[in-house]
């Protein structure tokens, strides 16, 4: 029996189904999920950390048939790393909202009944108006605690009927705790976290979307994707829509085409 260490400290069992799911989710070429499998037997022992799991799998996808099909089963951590402040992710957050037809403004000053706040991101949609706390962490094993919830339930009533809002949304990168999300769902708060609601959660939503920021992107490096966060540009879909948003990165003709290349088929897959 091999056990699995998560990010979060907890240790479970390997299961090959849940590997395979993952894998066939993040939609994988068929004719190379059993290789991924085949490898990552190959790297296992007990105790071994799921980010290093994570990084066999992406280093032999980078190396098979399929190489750009690595920047897809990068979502999750691409996610992470829109960082380091949670500005890049706000920005992606309103662009996956807007794919759901919500009319979005992200980081709105308003003066409340008592202090003035910083709103990451207000959403519009069908005459209501909801008032988004967009909270970002850089590590997977980080979870939002009650004080989250209750922070942005302070925030909301002090700002709800001056502005019209509707509800306070909780949207979060990683998971909720359990008493954060109790807490939430009890003043009628909603919340979406990585892997809730079931169906409406926030991979589901950014894969229902086809949207997927430039951090998946394996061709750019860490510096690169960091220029072009800097501008606002959070989308590997606006490299495809407009290839000069690469201008000012001075990139080398053969990289350039590289990118372009895996940027076009991540686009592909929305």
């Amino acid at each position: 029996m091999v056990n699995v260490i998560k990010s979060t400290g907890e240790k479970e069992q390997f299961n090959e189904g849940k590997l395979r799911t993952s894998i066939i989710r993040a939609g994988i070429p068929k004719e190379i999920e059993n290789q991924v499998i085949s490898h990552i037997e190959t790297k296992l022992y007990d105790n071994i950390p799921t980010s290093e799991i994570y990084r066999h799998i992406k280093e032999f996808l980078g190396s098979s048939s399929r190489p750009y099909s690595a920047a897809k089963y990068a979502l999750k951590q691409g996610i992470m790393e829109l960082g380091p402040t949670g500005y890049p992710f706000e920005d992606f957050v309103a662009k996956v909202l807007n794919k759901e037809g919500y009319e979005t403004e992200v980081r709105s000053i308003l003066q409340g009944k008592c202090v003035s706040h910083e709103i990451d991101i207000i959403a519009k949609k069908d005459n209501k108006k909801f008032m988004i706390e967009a909270k970002f962490h850089n590590d997977l094993g980080t979870k939002s605690d009650v004080h989250v919830s209750l922070y942005t339930k302070a925030r909301f009533d002090d700002v709800s009927e001056k502005y019209n809002f509707y509800q306070a949304w909780l949207i979060t990168n990683t998971k909720v705790t359990t008493d954060a999300l109790a807490y939430a769902l009890c003043v009628n708060m909603k919340v979406i976290s990585w892997n809730y609601p079931e169906q409406e959660s926030l991979r589901d939503l950014i894969e229902k979307s086809g949207l997927h920021p430039i951090t998946v992107l394996t061709t750019l490096s860490q510096n690169e994707k960091q220029k072009l966060l800097d501008s606002h540009l959070v989308l590997s879909r606006d490299i495809c829509q407009n290839p000069n948003v690469l201008s000012d990165l001075h990139l080398p003709k053969d990289k350039l085409e590289k990118v372009l290349a895996e940027s076009n088929f991540v686009c592909s897959l929305g």
